[in-house]
């Protein structure tokens, strides 16, 4: 099979589960990933024969793609923020809504010279080695409560020489959070998602991705928010931040938790789709930078 004939197999082989568009750059991805040549490349040598292994792998990606696996999960690797990040079941595929979040920490720390970052549930580390590739100086940790994607985080921040400091502990366990240090920013994308929601959603993201990283009870949405902010008030140097990724359904209810709890200059925004998506609060005291 040749690499134009694969790009036809693959696009044919899903057309009934996705449009045009979107099976072709899911067929260019898997073709990149197999082939290790670009699309430029793939042009020119699109009459160049697949290896007995190059069939094979392709033979199986196709299989794994009409099971609704996410291009991500087969290829093992996707982007976020200019960064490619070995990806696995055992952590939630880094999305661009949550680039935006990241962007809006890293414009806020501007000037500032040698913060202290948390990111709170961390997955597959996109989000502190983001921080840290695009604020050297910052000293960055994270944590999460799966071993299995703190491995993910770490193995990702070794092929990227960034230095960010994991630890396995649980949000919602007040004695382990009360063990941490005290951080000028603590960011966190929590579970957010009512059981009840999982009906509307595609099932390339419940049927694969981690249901640990996804939903949170009905009959109690703000649970991760609310421990959260709680060891925010506790943990923020004066002054500090706090950032959420939410469910866009959610944007007031976390406004007015977290006005509740006593931080100021609450700010809801929303992201590129126009959907509420970050929230970001400041605790009581200005801000005391040291070096």
């Amino acid at each position: 099979m040749t690499i134009q004939t694969a790009f036809t197999y693959i696009t044919g082989a899903i057309g009934d589960l996705y449009d045009a568009r979107e099976a072709a750059n899911i067929a260019h991805i898997v073709l990149e990933h197999i082939t290790g040549m670009n699309k430029l490349d793939r042009l020119v040598h699109k009459a160049k024969l697949l290896t007995p292994d190059q069939n094979t792998r392709l033979k199986s990606a196709i299989e794994a793609l009409q099971r609704m696996e996410p291009v991500q999960y087969v290829t093992g690797s996707g982007w976020f923020y200019g960064m490619e990040l070995a990806v696995n079941h055992h952590v939630l595929i880094p999305r661009p809504e949550t680039e935006e979040l990241v962007a809006w920490i890293i414009q806020d720390l501007a000037g500032h010279p040698h913060p202290h970052l948390l990111d709170i549930g961390t997955g597959s580390g996109c989000i502190p080695l983001a921080l840290k590739q695009n604020i050297p100086a910052a000293v960055v940790s994270a944590i999460d409560i799966s071993e299995e994607a703190l491995a993910v985080a770490r193995g990702n921040a070794v092929r990227l020489r960034l230095e960010v400091e994991f630890s396995c502990l649980s949000a919602l366990d007040e004695q382990q959070m009360a063990t941490l240090p005290a951080f000028d920013v603590i960011v966190s994308n929590p579970p957010y998602i009512t059981q009840s929601e999982q009906a509307t959603m595609q099932q390339q993201v419940w049927g694969f991705e981690p249901s640990i990283a996804l939903f949170v009870p009905d009959n109690d949405a703000l649970l991760f928010y609310r421990h959260i902010a709680r060891t925010a008030l506790q943990k923020l140097n004066p002054g500090g931040a706090l950032y959420f990724e939410i469910n866009e359904s959610l944007g007031q209810e976390v406004v007015q938790l977290l006005q509740s709890l006593g931080f100021r200059e609450v700010t809801l925004r929303q992201d590129m789709f126009g959907k509420d998506r970050m929230v970001k609060a400041i605790t009581n005291y200005e801000l005391q930078i040291t070096n």
